[in-house]
Order: C-alpha cells, then sequence, then structure tokens
C-alpha cells in the first residue's frame, strides 16, 4: 500500500519534522496526515494521528473516507482499515541519528527499512544479541519497541521477529531497557505483557 506521509502543513514528512523527543535517542512529528489510495475500490481514506504522551503512542483524531472514482465500493468507503495506514507511516514519522558525532544528521526509521520490510539490517540484529552489548542492544530495543508502540502494534512480536530471538527475551530485553531509562514516553497495551 502506497502512503503519503505529511505534516499538518501539508509539507511532506521528513526527519527534520521528528522534533519530539521520546525513549532516549528518538525524535518523532508530533502529528501526521496520512492518505491512502485504494485503486481496486476507488476509496482514499486520509487520517490524521496526534502524538500523546499520557498512551505512549500517536492515536487517530480524524478519519475521512472518500470515492475517488465513479465505480467505487460503498462498503469499503463505509469500513476502512486505518490501522495499515498507520502502520505504514510511523516508520517516517521516528528519526535518529546514526552516530554520535556533532554534526551527524537524522534519518527516519523508515529510510532504515529494508525492501524485505525488516527495520534493523540482518547485521546489527546480529551484533546486539550478543552477549555483552548492552548500550547497542536498548538503543535498537528502542527503535523498534517505538516504531511498535506509536503505531499500537505488539513490540515483543517486532522485537523478537527482528532480532530472533524468543518472544520471552524480547520482553525480558524491554523490561531491562526501560529500567535503564530508554523507553520514556513510550509505552504500548498490545500483545504480550513487557511492564508498559
Amino acid at each position: 500500500m502506497k502512503v503519503d506521509v505529511k505534516t499538518l502543513d501539508g509539507a511532506t514528512m521528513s526527519a527534520e519534522w521528528a522534533t519530539h523527543p521520546v525513549g532516549s535517542a528518538l525524535h518523532i512529528a508530533p502529528a501526521f496526515v496520512a492518505t491512502a489510495v485504494d485503486e481496486s475500490s476507488g476509496v482514499e481514506t486520509t487520517i490524521e494521528a496526534h502524538y500523546k504522551l499520557h498512551r505512549g503512542r500517536y492515536v487517530i483524531t480524524r478519519i475521512i473516507n472518500r470515492a475517488i472514482a465513479d465505480d467505487f465500493n460503498e462498503d469499503r468507503l463505509k469500513h476502512t482499515a486505518p490501522q495499515a495506514i498507520v502502520q505504514t507511516a510511523i516508520p517516517r514519522c521516528i528519526a535518529l541519528q546514526l552516530d554520535d558525532s556533532p554534526d551527524a544528521g537524522w534519518t527516519t526509521v523508515a529510510d532504515l527499512t529494508s525492501l524485505d520490510g525488516r527495520i534493523i539490517p540482518p547485521w546489527m540484529a546480529q551484533a546486539v544479541v550478543k552477549r555483552g552489548v548492552k548500550d547497542e542492544r536498548w538503543e535498537v530495543i528502542e527503535i523498534l519497541y517505538g516504531t511498535a508502540a506509536l503505531a499500537d502494534l505488539p513490540p515483543v512480536k517486532l522485537i523478537a521477529a527482528e532480532l530472533d530471538v524468543p518472544e520471552r527475551t524480547a520482553s525480558d530485553w524491554i523490561q531491562k531497557a526501560r529500567a535503564a531509562g530508554w523507553l520514556a514516553g513510550l509505552s504500548s497495551n498490545v500483545g504480550r505483557p513487557a511492564n508498559g
């Protein structure tokens, strides 16, 4: 699904609009507008979402469906699936710096995502699961947890899949990352409990 993501002012979403800090290393756009066109049904869906600190994620505040073809599907116009649009939009609204140098630029999670849909490259996943790797692991946990939690997806499942670890390990790492202060402003009630 192709999703066009913009700021509330209509600018194309990029790392520069991710100005709100969450966690210890992420910045997110405070709000976004995402539009998806379903050519087969002749329906365009636009959603507006805002980050809500007390919920630790983006919350959809508006959904607009409109017919864009004469032979549109009335059922699709009445019933939308905004979660898929949000899931596609969120990685464009989260930014991070890939190194610690003072002149390091910001990049979006979408820029990291590979063609096969992975957020973290396999070499990075292999590196952070090794024993003794702590801060690097928590940084990756924060990226993955943030991506899932902000989209209201199960973080434990995403982390387990991305890092190729059991869900129990992913849950334990989430708890430890939170205890180390890496997940401030991010929370999830989706999937398996992991203390937030």
